[in-house]
């Protein structure tokens, strides 16, 4: 029986439905995520849809990502550290990929098909020039969308994914000569920018 209006209700400080969430994540850690599914997807229905457009969007980017270090390994011709990075920098994007991927699932929000992507990479120079651009872009997007986040433990889950994506971000600075942290903060980018930023490499949009 659903009761919207019960994940208002505090309980010591926490509402219903982080209650129920929290709990159902820590079921999902002992018996894999497909076992939370039926404990969290109403609580969040009503407590946090934002919630789910940024975990999109997240995912979306590290599809991309994902997408990039492999053209890079397989059409740039990658050599020394730039290539033994995009091999290490690409498994954790496949991995981040993967958790989204579960926890969408778990939600029971359908995640989006990876779309085709044409990255015009003919050399390690255009792989190092790109890659710093879209490292630098996805820790932005996830700084952007960190304040439409509702619950802890998603909050918590990003955070610790634009952590590694930063550290991305300034390794690649290094490997092309950059300033690797610039700022003292970065500044988040809106969801629209963005897009538009990642546009001219969206070849063909998923099916479906």
């Amino acid at each position: 029986m659903s009761a919207p209006e019960l994940n208002a209700i505090e309980i010591q400080g926490t509402t219903r439905a982080e209650f129920i969430l929290r709990g159902a994540l820590a079921t999902g850690a002992a018996y894999g995520l497909g076992a939370i599914a039926p404990y969290v997807s109403s609580a969040l229905a009503a407590t946090a849809t934002n919630d789910v457009d940024v975990l999109t969007l997240a995912l979306q980017l590290e599809q991309l990502e994902s997408a990039f270090y492999k053209a890079g390994l397989a059409n740039a011709g990658l050599t020394g550290d730039v290539q033994k990075f995009a091999k290490s920098f690409g498994a954790q994007e496949d991995e981040h990929v993967k958790a989204l991927t579960g926890v969408l699932n778990a939600l029971g929000s359908k995640p989006p098909a990876p779309p085709k992507f044409n990255f015009g990479l003919t050399d390690q120079a255009s792989f190092v020039k790109l890659a710093v651009m879209l490292e630098d872009t996805g820790v932005g997007a996830y700084n952007g969308a960190a304040v439409q986040v509702e619950t802890p433990e998603i909050l918590a889950t990003l955070g610790s994914i634009v952590q590694t994506e930063g550290r991305h971000a300034s390794t690649l600075r290094m490997i092309s000569g950059q300033d690797p942290a610039p700022n003292a903060f970065d500044k988040g980018i809106p969801s629209s920018k963005v897009a538009s930023d990642v546009q001219p490499y969206v070849q063909q949009p998923p099916s479906g």
